[in-house]
């Protein structure tokens, strides 16, 4: 399927910057992100995609949380997981605006240090998020938790895409982790189970399983 060349145009702006963070680089921004909590202690991570159905680390307690001002969007190039230099995919962030509704995972207080590294190493690769410590409402009350909220500055940033834009990048994208359908529907998915609301993503789950099926 081919791309529009607009959008062939921001990809190759995305590729031009791309830059994976030294494992320095790494830890000086996870640093930097800590040093904005009193103490390291009770900490809660947001989940909006795939730390719903693969958050890879333990937690005490879950609980679904809703972000003000932040709406999940398939708005970040992948080059790597979902998707190649050559034809690259699409992975969620926040972006500004709206209301994101997701999960928040309250981490255990032991080896805290070790956990917020490995959480880093998946989520901070780069710059093209920021880690930001945001009030999520929860049923039993607002915590403080940490979000990766996508940099509108970064080359990553694909913007909003239209609905047949954004499927015909996911339909043509595979990377390591697979392929980059797989990850929106797997996303959907887990979303749907836990009895999260997001009708935008829902519809365009359907539309990918329909052209799927008819490939």
């Amino acid at each position: 399927m081919d791309l529009s060349p607009s959008i062939l145009a921001k990809a190759e702006l995305h590729f031009k910057n791309f830059r994976l963070w030294s494992e320095e680089e790494r830890e000086a921004s996870l640093n930097q992100a800590l040093a904005q909590l009193d103490e390291l202690k009770d900490i809660w991570i947001f989940g909006y995609a795939s730390l719903v159905w693969r958050p890879e680390f333990e937690f005490v307690e879950s609980r679904r949380g809703t972000l003000a001002g932040y709406h999940r969007s398939l708005c970040l190039w992948s080059s790597v997981n979902r998707g190649t230099p050559e034809r690259p995919g699409l992975v969620f962030g926040l972006a500004e605006s709206g209301v994101c509704e997701g999960m928040v995972y309250k981490l255990p207080n032991d080896n805290l240090m070790d956990k917020m590294r490995r959480l880093w190493k998946r989520e901070m690769p780069n710059s093209s998020y920021l880690p930001m410590w945001l009030d999520c409402h929860t049923e039993q009350g607002t915590v403080k938790a940490l979000a990766f909220v996508m940099d509108p500055e970064d080359p990553s940033y694909v913007g909003d895409l239209s609905i047949e834009e954004t499927i015909n990048v996911v339909m043509g994208a595979q990377g390591y982790y697979g392929p980059c359908t797989e990850y929106v529907l797997e996303t959907a998915a887990a979303l749907k189970n836990a009895d999260i609301r997001d009708d935008t993503l829902y519809h365009l789950s359907e539309l990918i399983a329909d052209r799927l099926q008819g490939s």
